[in-house]
């Protein structure tokens, strides 16, 4: 399991948008599984779900965002799992960290902080 965590400004449903086309153009295997929005009266929360099938290993990856707003600040949290093999060691090759790295990098190029 891989997690992240970032915080910064801008328009969350431009932050979500952009994303939503960044993680699914970092990898042709790379999909959006879905997506659910929730307002409140203190602001509003992405939650997307994607999985990544990786080839090398023949796992599926799932990564979970939440971006979350609240009074002009956003949020994002990124957690990867699922991506390693054994039924009782997890060996990992990886994946987690690269799908988590996908976000880092999106993140980073808009201005959050981790």
């Amino acid at each position: 399991m891989a997690i992240a965590s970032f915080k910064g400004q801008g328009n969350i449903s431009a932050i979500v948008n952009y994303l939503k086309n960044g993680i699914e153009e970092a990898g042709l295997t790379n999909a959006l599984i879905h997506s659910i929005v929730r307002e409140s009266s203190g602001g509003r929360t992405h939650l997307l779900v994607f999985e990544k099938w990786y080839y090398r290993n023949g796992s599926r990856a799932s990564l979970t965002v939440m971006v979350t707003e609240n009074d002009g600040i956003i949020m994002v949290d990124a957690i990867a799992a699922g991506g390693g093999q054994g039924l009782v060691f997890r060996f990992s090759w990886g994946a987690e960290e690269n799908f988590v790295g996908i976000v880092r990098d999106l993140m980073v190029k808009k201005g959050f902080r981790e």
